[in-house]
């Protein structure tokens, strides 16, 4: 009979689930209806959905038709015996510390993306019934663990996942989505929790997956996600950092699942990009790792629940018993083979411990509260991040009454900031529209020309042809337009400045930059800028006279601007740039000043 125990955090009780299991192709032929629960267990290559790359291992969207749900108390599950076996990962350090390389330097470093996940798996066999080595392992992660969001067992029939994920990856209660980035990774007592805290590496690690799933929010939330936080996640033998996200929307949940695919700390960034950069490198499948295991339900109001945390810190059992436990390390641009391959044995070992170490009699103590000191420097994070993503605020608080009732429509790059711009435009008095790269570019008072990743100098690749190809269409007709980041880099190339890729790539790295005579504190996303030998100044160009603002100690540009149009190599919208909003307000107006909106002038 297929089942699940879920202990969910904060539970006195462990709720026991039976019923039947269905396989299904899609996310939306998950059977929903009010007064029966469902189960899913979505794999890895669910992701095709969405049209995004993946190695396709063929492993099943399961789903168990809940028919009966009871609670019984913790004690009915003690940590039981079990033997594990000829233990060892898939891939040896030497191979991963490869792979790792590659892609710092062949990714991060050619301007792909900020950060990307890269996993393998510890494999293994247990002695005995694999559901009753299932079982055991269950207890002693009860037992054993603090601060999971779920502590699961779920059986189908013809697999088996046990696990202790730490993060929700997206709930939907009571009308409010919610999702919950986690990033950093510190092994409980191998060294100074404020050393951590403190760490370059997991402070922008945290940032980027923060900025990632604000991107995602600001699709399936009707005005984006607010932030709260950032907080600790201690756990039985690892803490790690994470923020909150919430905010209001109205979509089928199953929708809100394929919108949501998957969560960048188990990805990457962009996540387009991130999925095929896993695909190239990795070259095999995930089968459930970085997938979601989802509870979808009606509360007594008739409207969708669904609560889904994410497959990690999770061990499939197979009918013959093989144990696999895949593990994954977020590679960003500081990081070092040695680092990651070590970080991917510590979170082995996180699960590992419910397998192999001794039964405990009795369950560890909470961990303390964190010092003052370490809530000082947690909150010290925010500092310098956009309030736009952090405050609450009035519906019209940021309205620019020139902008207000104008038309914006964003060219898409293959990059999801430019969801997060959508929210902001829309909160500067502009309607807003999106449309990939690809489609033809409607009538609009203002053309956005957005982000995303890749060579912008690579005129074989049909997405940067088209790109220059609009801008250069933009410059001639004259229409106003505003370019970020990719779209800031092709603008520069088509006004005959230099493109240079940048000796660091500036991946997720907030600077104070003179913007035409203001200091502003913004991030950046990118590898490429344009040079401008002269620093900044006025330059001539085929189009005119151009402004520029470049760095005085490279001669990168950071903004430009014209009559017509503008541009900036940075990321307005990322929760990085504190002045991101008023850049934009002091930026797009002028723009505007000459044109007669048909959306204001009937």
């Amino acid at each position: 009979m297929p089942f699940a125990l879920l202990h969910r955090d904060g539970a006195d009780h462990v709720e026991v689930l039976t019923g039947d299991v269905v396989t299904v192709e899609k996310l939306a032929d998950i059977p929903l209806r009010p007064g029966q629960p469902v189960l899913a267990v979505i794999p890895y290559r669910q992701v095709a959905e969405r049209g995004f790359d993946c190695v396709d291992d063929g492993t099943p969207l399961e789903c168990l038709l809940v028919r009966s749900v009871e609670k019984q108390p913790l004690s009915s599950f003690p940590p039981g015996d079990l033997t594990v076996r000829d233990g060892g990962f898939d891939i040896s350090d030497d191979e991963y510390g490869a792979i790792v390389s590659r892609v710092l330097r062949d990714e991060i470093g050619h301007g792909e993306g900020a950060n990307f996940v890269i996993h393998r798996t510890w494999t293994g066999t247990v002695d005995g019934d694999p559901l009753e080595a299932a079982r055991a392992a269950f207890g002693r992660l009860l037992a054993a663990e603090k601060g999971t969001y779920w502590t699961f067992l779920v059986h189908t029939g013809t697999r088996t996942l046990v696990g202790a994920t730490p993060e929700r990856h997206v709930s939907v209660a009571d009308g409010i989505t919610m999702m919950n980035p986690i990033s950093g990774t510190f092994r409980n007592g191998s060294g100074s929790l404020l050393d951590f805290l403190r760490d370059p590496k997991e402070i922008e690690e945290l940032y980027m997956v923060l900025d990632e799933e604000l991107k995602m929010m600001a699709t399936v939330a009707e005005h984006g996600g607010q932030v709260a936080g950032p907080y600790l996640k201690e756990m039985a033998h690892l803490t790690h950092t994470e923020y909150l996200l919430a905010g209001r929307g109205s979509l089928d949940v199953r929708d809100v699942l394929r919108e949501t695919m998957f969560a960048p700390t188990v990805t990457g960034s962009p996540i387009e990009n991130a999925f095929r950069v896993i695909a190239r490198h990795e070259q095999r499948g995930r089968r459930y790792y970085a997938g979601v295991l989802a509870l979808l339900d009606h509360d007594d109001t008739g409207r969708q629940t669904l609560d889904a945390p994410i497959l990690i810190r999770t061990a499939e059992i197979t009918p013959d018993g093989t144990l696999r436990i895949p593990v994954g390390a977020t590679l960003v641009r500081h990081s070092t083979p040695a680092g990651e391959i070590a970080e991917t044995h510590t979170k082995a070992a996180g699960i590992l411990s419910a397998f192999t170490s001794p039964v405990r009699g009795t369950a560890p103590l909470s961990p303390p509260s964190p010092s003052s000191e370490a809530q000082a420097i947690l909150a010290a994070r925010n500092d310098d991040l956009a309030r736009f993503w952090l405050d609450s605020r009035s519906p019209g608080a940021l309205s620019v009454p020139s902008l207000a009732g104008r038309t914006a429509v964003i060219v898409d790059g293959e990059d999801t900031f430019t969801a997060m711009l959508a929210h902001q435009l829309k909160a500067l008095g502009l309607t807003v529209s999106r449309i990939p790269w690809s489609a033809p570019v409607p009538a609009a008072d203002l053309v956005v020309v957005g982000p995303g990743p890749g060579d912008p100098g690579d005129l074989t690749d049909p997405k940067m042809a088209a790109l220059h190809e609009l801008v250069r269409s933009l410059l001639s007709s004259g229409r106003p337009f505003f370019a970020v980041c990719l779209g800031q880099q092709i603008l520069a190339s088509v006004l005959g400045l230099t493109l240079h890729r940048r000796d660091s790539p500036y991946q997720g790295l907030a600077r104070d930059v003179n913007l035409f005579g203001t200091v502003r504190r913004v991030g950046f996303y990118s590898s490429f800028a344009a040079t401008a030998p002269a620093g900044s100044g006025t330059v001539p160009t085929p189009y005119g006279p151009v402004e520029l603002a470049a760095d005085p100690a490279d001669g990168l540009v950071h903004a430009l601007r014209a009559a017509t149009f503008a541009g900036v190599q940075f990321h307005p919208e990322s929760v990085l740039s504190r002045d991101g909003v008023d850049v934009l307000r002091s930026l797009l107006p002028p723009l505007l000043t000459n044109v007669i909106s048909p959306s204001m002038n009937g």
